[in-house]
């Protein structure tokens, strides 16, 4: 039986060189992904390498607060 009903969350990443190049006039938005994790095996802050369709490269996606 299951010890808690609240262990899986939805989390959202977010590109960071998205967030830090606002500026660039190239790019048109920021990178989002929507995953879940565990809060028992995993209670730091997620980080990926997740393929951005702004910046048209593989770059790290972190978890951002709701």
């Amino acid at each position: 039986m299951a010890k808690g009903q609240n262990m899986r969350v939805t989390i959202i990443l977010e590109c960071t060189s998205c967030v830090r190049d606002n500026i660039n006039k190239e790019s048109k938005g920021i990178s989002r992904y929507i995953t879940q994790k565990n809060q028992h095996n995993m209670p730091s802050r997620l980080e990926l390498r997740k393929f951005c369709s702004y910046c048209h490269k593989h770059t790290i996606h972190v978890e951002i607060k709701k």
